[in-house]
């Protein structure tokens, strides 16, 4: 058990940081769904309103949506660091790739989570997609990171270290 906690972390912020960059390249760039001040008309913070429909109001959630970046860039360099440490500090020591994938996993749906209540529903400073379904988008948002957690939780659990200075053949 303290074995495979010794990936959780470094997997979990892994997660976070990837999940982050989904979120944000996939609906925001690609997609064009939201940014991160896109429903500040309707939001619950009293933000000023910065529309994406006009050049000023792109630029500033653009900006934000920059900085959104930034900490998710932040937290995969936070990760890497975390399970570099763990590597180098017990050489014979690694882990099966199950889990570091689940943690990840686990990482990316805590993210939903939590992006999910705090600006989706308790800020209202975007939503997945605004429209007739807006509600409906922001809970399978929900769904999805639980799931995710459920998934990877699952996955990790599956996933024991293997020792290579222990299970190593003797030498001839």
């Amino acid at each position: 058990m303290a074995d495979r906690n010794g990936i959780a972390l470094p997997g979990t912020i892994l997660g976070v940081g990837l999940g982050g960059f989904v979120d944000g390249i996939l609906l925001h760039q690609v997609l064009q769904w939201h940014h991160m001040l896109s429903s500040t008309d309707t939001d619950n913070a009293g933000i000023r309103f910065y529309s994406p429909d006009t050049v000023p109001g792109l630029r500033m959630n653009t900006l934000w949506d920059g900085l959104f970046h930034t900490v998710t860039w932040l937290a995969v360099l936070t990760g890497l660091g975390l399970l570099y440490a763990r590597v180098t500090g017990s050489r014979g020591r690694v882990w099966r790739s199950r889990a570091l994938w689940g943690w990840a996993l686990v990482g990316w749906g805590l993210f939903n989570l939590v992006e999910g209540v705090v600006d989706h529903h308790l800020l209202g400073i975007h939503h997945v997609r605004t429209g007739p379904y807006q509600l409906w988008w922001d809970l399978g948002f929900l769904l999805l990171g639980a799931i995710l957690v459920a998934a990877g939780w699952a996955l990790q659990r599956s996933a024991g270290p293997v020792d290579l200075c222990r299970d190593r053949e003797p030498a001839p």
